[in-house]
């Protein structure tokens, strides 16, 4: 591997390697060796910017925690347009087609990796609890619209709609057709659309 060589932004890149290494590999793959050589540097460079591996992969968790918040406002945002089934679907297969996905597993097997994100304050099934928590803010807005039944129990809605599609995906090896997640959503949401 290299040394002595600058790498800008060495945190996103060391994040991005990680990314690939999951979406392509899975978690089992996932190690220090493995993420610096796909991001192209020494072993030593994810060492100077984290305290050890399971702190690396706890800013990973929380990076990525972070684009689920800022995709929460695009898709607040959209509220009104499009069809809330068609929303729902869209955001639904990019969580659990994008690392978010792949890193489930990743925080399901590795202790020390949930003790440390418990000690960050995030609680449940991260990324799993951020994600049904965009989904409650978006059927709110969508409530406030009149495009939700004012009395559709979001706070049961959302994260059925997440433990479905959660088990639509289990199998990375197979992930489902468009029209399986949009008839899932379109089941789940069935009763509340007005």
């Amino acid at each position: 591997m290299p040394t002595g060589v600058h790498m800008r932004d060495a945190r996103e890149q060391l994040f991005d390697a990680a990314e690939r290494i999951l979406l392509r590999d899975g978690p089992n793959a996932l190690t220090s060796r493995s993420v610096t050589g796909e991001a192209g540097c020494a072993k030593g460079v994810l060492h100077r910017h984290f305290e050890d591996f399971d702190a690396f992969l706890v800013e990973l968790v929380l990076d990525r925690i972070r684009g689920i918040e800022d995709r929460s406002a695009t898709l607040c945002a959209a509220a009104g347009t499009g069809t809330v089934v068609g929303n729902v679907t869209e955001v639904l297969t990019e969580v659990f087609e994008s690392v978010a996905g792949a890193i489930l597993p990743l925080i399901t097997f590795r202790d020390e990796l949930r003790t440390r994100l418990r000690a960050a304050g995030l609680r449940g099934l991260p990324v799993v609890t951020e994600s049904a928590a965009m989904i409650a803010a978006y059927l709110t807005r969508e409530r406030a619209l009149g495009r939700i039944d004012a009395a559709a129990d979001i706070e049961a809605l959302a994260p059925t709609v997440i433990g479905v599609g959660h088990l639509l995906y289990a199998d990375r090896s197979a992930a489902p057709h468009s029209d399986q997640v949009r008839r899932m959503v379109s089941s789940v949401l069935a009763g509340a659309l007005s």
